[in-house]
């Protein structure tokens, strides 16, 4: 099976919109990619503004309607990447990660990162089964 591009409603559009060339989620050798993806509303398409709990909520909110339009969810996932705008919002970003992978959770890096040309503190990017 070669590459195939993922349309994850709501959140495609709105990418492209902002003028972002990327595919928020690709597909290919039995493995599912997601492209870091801030607090995205799944609802509108629209940045999450709030505190960093906020955002990251927002943030695994999107990744798993990204997983799901592939048509896998967060147990599949293998490895988890997560730029944050801030070191010190670690803590923070973890315990609201910790609900949504409570058991089992995947192999995960954690990247402080200088800024984005969009106002957002986090993304977070995965690999999963398909």
């Amino acid at each position: 099976m070669g590459k195939e591009i993922v349309e994850v409603p709501v959140l495609s559009a709105a990418v492209r919109a902002m003028g972002v060339p990327l595919s928020l989620v690709t597909r290919g050798g039995g493995l599912v990619f997601v492209s870091g993806t801030p607090p995205l509303d799944i609802e509108t398409g629209k940045l999450v503004r709030g505190d960093i709990e906020v955002q990251t909520e927002a943030s695994l909110v999107a990744l798993e309607h990204c997983l799901a339009a592939a048509g896998t969810g967060p147990e599949n996932v293998l490895m988890v990447r997560i730029y944050a705008a801030n070191a010190g919002y670690y803590g923070a970003i973890n315990r609201v990660y910790a609900r949504h992978f409570a058991q089992n959770p995947p192999a995960r890096t954690f990247v402080p990162v200088a800024s984005w040309p969009m106002e957002f503190d986090i993304e977070i990017e995965c690999t999963a089964l398909a």
